[in-house]
């Protein structure tokens, strides 16, 4: 209804823009490329805080992870005459963990060895990881083929192995891999199942996997390989005992998750004489991830806005000249009975046409960036629909709110001296 309204005026004022073709191209411009560069920039930011948001979720928004870790005292120690570097998480930290707090569902141990693996002539290093059932309920990961560690592998000490897709593709290529016997280090172990491992996080949280794990029962990982290490640094060889690389706690609620962080931290401190651990929530890193998401996010529209912004200036001075050029034909429209209000009407038009024009455009241009990124430079990029409606709307705000004073302007000349201007 309101475009049969003022038809007449939408199309003298689109007439009076083709008249003028490579200006008002040039004019829109600022709009076309403002526009873009919100949505393309949007979409990247989207696109990579998602990806390390989804990671992130992936270790539980109720999971607490506790890592061993050397101490400072311990990492900066010079003294080569140490023949045994002690540290950790222990067995019994486990236990208290789960006995100590009502809001934890359970916990799941993890204990990690260095082998090196051979099955027939093909051979790799990989992390053998001790753990129970457990670990695959609370660390999801997809079954590709087989099954994974039940309770009783663990009752019956059994020699049985999962792999992650990674390690068989590299050990075992295209053979049947479930049933194989696989070598690891000097014991030998049958093949259950494959899952598919979830890429590495990074940064300050530790994945609980790793693309070449190997997981066995937990009480055959002690009983098999013990709890001291040969570890090679610098050439030569130390030796390092830990009872268990990596606590999984499963609390009951988010709601108690940063409660119960704590004081698992507060119990920590009070049977180990020294930090050798380290605890991350991904709650909180969700939370933190979250907030600087919105906070990356304004700041690229801030930066995108600017051009609107000369964007809109841009519309402003055109439109201005453009009252000057025609001056004497507002005289005469006035002279003739037009009111101020369908002067005013005109230049609003001309204004909001080449802005929303300018603004479908960007939209355009702002949707091929994105894919254009995504296709050559593999980052994954997200365009959300309030991206587009928004930039479309500031596009349009920005054609009203720069064409008011020109079309006032236009409004309030006087009919005698338009009449009179060469």
């Amino acid at each position: 209804m309101l475009i049969q309204k003022y038809a007449r005026e939408i199309n003298l004022g689109v007439k009076n823009l083709l008249l003028h073709k490579l200006r008002s191209f040039l004019t829109m411009l600022g709009v076309v490329f403002g526009v873009g560069s919100v949505i393309a920039m949007l979409a990247v930011g989207e696109g990579a805080s998602k990806e390390a948001l989804d990671r992130i979720r992936k270790l539980g928004s109720q999971n607490i992870l506790i890592s061993s870790a050397k101490s400072i005292e311990e990492e900066t120690q010079t003294n080569t005459r140490i023949l045994m570097s002690i540290y950790g998480l222990l067995y019994e930290d486990e236990r208290r963990i789960a006995e100590s707090f009502p809001s934890v569902n359970r916990t799941v141990p993890v204990k990690e060895i260095r082998k090196q693996a051979r099955l027939g002539e093909r051979s790799m290093e990989l992390r053998v990881v001790g753990t129970t059932p457990n670990w695959f309920e609370l660390i999801q990961r997809p079954i590709i083929s087989g099954r994974v560690l039940m309770q009783r592998d663990l009752d019956e000490r059994g020699n049985v192995v999962v792999l992650t897709e990674h390690g068989v593709r590299k050990l075992l290529a295209t053979k049947n891999t479930i049933g194989q016997t696989l070598r690891l280090g000097s014991e030998y172990f049958e093949v259950i199942g494959i899952v598919q491992s979830a890429s590495v996080i990074g940064g300050d949280i530790q994945t609980p996997d790793q693309e070449i794990d190997a997981y066995i029962p937990v009480t055959v990982a002690r009983e098999r390989y013990g709890d001291i290490f040969m570890k090679r640094v610098a050439g030569s060889e130390t030796r390092e005992k830990v009872e268990l690389h990596q606590i999984i706690v499963q609390v009951d609620s988010t709601q108690n998750v940063e409660m119960t962080a704590k004081g698992i931290e507060a119990m920590l401190k009070r049977f180990h004489k020294k930090t050798d651990y380290k605890i991350s929530v991904p709650l909180t890193l969700l939370r933190q991830a979250e907030a600087t998401k919105r906070t990356f996010n304004v700041v690229l529209g801030s930066i995108a806005g600017i051009s609107l912004l000369v964007g809109g200036i841009g519309i402003m001075n055109i439109m201005l000249a453009s009252v000057t050029e025609r001056t004497r034909e507002i005289g005469i429209r006035r002279a003739i009975g037009a009111k101020k209000k369908q002067i005013v009407l005109q230049f609003l038009i001309e204004t909001v046409v080449l802005s929303t024009t300018g603004g479908l455009i960007g939209m355009g241009i702002g949707l091929l960036i994105p894919w254009m990124i995504t296709l050559l430079a593999g980052m994954p990029t997200v365009v959300s629909a309030y991206s587009l409606v928004l930039s479309l709307g500031i596009s349009m705000g920005v054609g009203i709110l720069f064409g008011i004073y020109p079309a006032f302007r236009a409004s309030n000349l006087d009919p005698i001296v338009a009449l009179r201007h060469e």
